[in-house]
């Protein structure tokens, strides 16, 4: 078990013990057991009250103390909340006949006098105490202790208040925001009192998993990051070259935690789809990016940088290969043998060659709807804010062309992706006469097949491992990218192993097949045919 974290604060006055329970109440859930103890007259009411009001967002709630009902209950939005005040427990066994373990259950159970239940109170716990400072004992100081899992819980909650103090947001309202994909979390944080506005962005370092090939992790394998301090290296370099990404306010590196900028919230797609001119500046501010000369290493403080690993073939076949550990099993409902196996990865790694060996650039890899902010005050390429880049690494300029043209959150119509890509190709033989489209316009095939099949991987196992069922509505529409992409007459060998091995892209197929030998679209530079997915002028 770990050793118990203590943290000591000093409050002056009433309004600094409230804060101090709001603070506090923020970083409780169901199920959680804080014991509450001090001097009389300490202000132990005053920070219970607070304490709940917060949890039951309603500042005005009616607390009555618990001394002569012993237990309280209240109903909250998130959890419900016991508050039990133990002085005229004369025995533990008294808490039974109270109904105690019923009110308990998955609630936060705050207790004072918590020393009259004996054993029956959990080991993990956080215990509050309160006791009188100063020569006219208007002072507070408050001693939190974390026993069990609540230690590592209260050195985190420690660090960041430490560093929302260092970065003028100490006294900031804090909002949780719905998280993404991943383990980190993030809070909205408003200054009340002077309107400004930032995220605090909660990221730990990231655990290495099962070795799965020459000993390493996944992570590791196909080069995601493990630590904000590649976000604050690319962020930074980003800014550099003049694009928006959030400023950073505060940074604690070692434990993960940022104070960034808060970019806003509006979307560059809504309820409706793709907001066209906003993809469209999203494409030309990429191609501007794409244009450019850009490191292979990044500062991230003085004397320490972030190198931008290489989406080299290794990484971009084990990202396919996620299709067969998950999608293969819950689409054809059997597990791929060893000939079905090999077959896949010796297709790929032969597709794959030409696309690993041609141009580099950052490929930021989540360069999709989710992550990008819609700045109307700003002028330019800057209109379009990044939030997530930290997977940055040195890749083919078609991957983040394709992330947004094939949203996988969102429907992109084909007539969209098409004028999205036409106008990539445009702003790229602008900067560069030379610029390869044919070239650019199957490896965008490619790699939108290899991205669409391994987010059918992902989305499956975010169902299935991590208990995450919403992505499975996303299914079709990727799965519609995925054939779409395998059209592509490059693409013919990969796309009979799809066809032979997994239900229902045979028969899509051939009708792609029958629309394009009807219609006969001409290619981007002009003349001849082409595959309906490469770019068109106009």
């Amino acid at each position: 078990m770990s050793a118990p974290a203590e943290w000591v604060l000093d409050l002056p006055d009433e309004a600094a013990t409230i804060l101090a329970a709001t603070r506090l109440a923020g970083e409780l859930r169901a199920g959680d057991l804080v014991t509450l103890g001090g001097d009389l007259g300490a202000g132990k009411t005053t920070f219970a009250r607070a304490l709940i009001r917060t949890v039951l967002a309603d500042p005005e709630a009616e607390v009555p103390s618990p001394t002569y009902t012993l237990l309280q209950t209240y109903e909250g939005p998130r959890f419900n909340i016991v508050h039990a005040d133990l002085y005229r427990i004369a025995d533990p066994a008294e808490l039974a006949e109270l109904g105690w373990e019923d009110a308990a259950e998955n609630a936060l159970v705050l207790v004072e006098w918590a020393e009259r239940a004996g054993e029956v109170l959990a080991a993990d716990r956080l215990e509050v105490h309160l006791a009188t400072t100063g020569p006219s004992g208007a002072g507070r100081r408050l001693t939190i202790i974390g026993h069990g899992s609540f230690a590592g819980r209260l050195a985190r909650a420690r660090q960041i208040q430490m560093l929302l103090d260092q970065a003028g947001f100490g006294d900031a309202r804090r909002d949780y925001m719905l998280g993404d994909a991943s383990v980190r979390a993030y809070e909205r944080l408003t200054d009340e009192a002077t309107g400004r506005r930032g995220i605090l962005m909660i990221a730990p370092r990231r655990p290495d998993g099962p070795p799965i090939r020459l000993g390493k992790p996944y992570s590791a394998l196909v080069h995601l990051a493990e630590s904000v301090h590649a976000f604050v290296a690319v962020g930074e370099g980003l800014r550099r070259e003049g694009f928006s990404a959030p400023a950073i306010y505060g940074a604690d590196l070692e434990s993960g935690l940022l104070v960034i900028e808060d970019l806003g919230s509006a979307p560059v797609a809504d309820a409706a789809g793709p907001m066209p001119e906003r993809y469209r500046a999203a494409i030309e501010m990429l191609a501007a990016l794409h244009a450019r000369d850009l490191p292979g290493q990044l500062p991230i403080v003085p004397g320490q940088h972030h190198k931008l690993e290489r989406y080299d073939l290794e990484a971009l076949t084990i990202e396919a290969e996620l299709l067969l550990d998950w999608y293969f099993p819950y689409a054809a409902k059997r597990s791929p043998n060893a000939s079905v196996r090999l077959s896949f990865v010796d297709l790929w790694v032969s597709a794959l060659e030409p696309v690993v060996s041609g141009p580099k650039t950052w490929t930021l890899r989540d360069f999709h709807s989710p992550n990008l902010i819609w700045l109307e005050d700003r002028e330019g390429h800057r209109k379009v804010g990044l939030i997530d880049y930290q997977d940055c690494v040195m890749g083919h300029p078609a991957y983040d062309v394709v992330s947004l043209a094939q949203d996988a959150r969102v429907t992109v119509p084909e007539a969209l992706e098409l004028q999205l890509v036409a106008a990539y190709v445009r702003a790229r033989r602008q900067a560069d006469p030379q610029f390869d489209v044919a070239a650019f316009t199957a490896a965008y095939a490619l790699l939108g097949a290899q991205r669409a099949t391994k987010i059918l991987g992902i989305f499956i196992r975010l169902d299935r491992r991590d208990g995450k069922p919403a992505y499975l509505k996303h299914l079709p529409r990727v799965e519609a990218y995925l054939k779409r992409c395998l059209a592509h007459p490059a693409l013919a060998k990969l796309r009979g192993w799809y066809e032979a091995n997994l239900p229902g892209f045979a028969a899509q197929a051939e009708a792609m097949h029958e629309r394009d030998d009807a219609d006969h679209p001409r290619d981007a530079a002009g003349g001849g045919p082409r595959h309906a997915d490469a770019p068109a002028d106009g």
